[in-house]
């Protein structure tokens, strides 16, 4: 499968849905003015995570572009990634929370699952079978000890 869609284009889009939903669709207020505020919390921790992934990439000298995952030249397993394989990605996941706790109205909160499926079908899943190809069994350990999204395993 050859990957053409950034993800955070993908994230962008999702979050103008999310608006589109909120503004035509609605479906009820869900958090009112001041509470949305809190949607500060999930936007600055999932800033925190993505600037940390992509620092770990850099400090490996290696290539963090989603459209080339084949291109890796070091497999970064420390740093974030040490609790989830896909850190960029949760990340873009958390922003799209932050945005649904802001928008406050019940209908932008499909959209954050449906990034999830979207961006685990057509971005982590071909990505997944790049990094075995590259890898090897140091991927194939790495991805049974770290889960997709967030947590450890449990050890074997």
């Amino acid at each position: 499968m050859q990957l053409r869609v950034p993800p955070p284009l993908v994230a962008l889009l999702a979050a103008v849905l999310m608006w589109a939903l909120h503004r035509w669709l609605p479906l009820g207020q869900l958090i009112a003015t001041p509470w949305n505020y809190f949607a500060v919390l999930p936007v600055a921790i999932g800033r925190v995570i993505t600037v940390a992934a992509g620092g770990r990439f850099r400090k490996a000298r290696t290539t963090f572009d989603p459209l080339k995952p084949g291109e890796a030249s070091y497999l970064v397993t420390d740093g974030v990634f040490r609790f989830s394989r896909n850190p960029m990605y949760f990340g873009l996941v958390l922003l799209l929370i932050g945005w649904a706790l802001w928008l406050g109205t019940v209908s932008p909160w499909f959209v954050p699952p449906l990034f999830v499926i979207l961006i685990s079908v057509t971005q982590i899943v071909p990505e997944e079978q790049a990094l075995e190809e590259r890898f090897g069994e140091a991927y194939v350990a790495y991805r049974h000890s770290v889960r997709r999204w967030i947590g450890l395993t449990k050890p074997r």
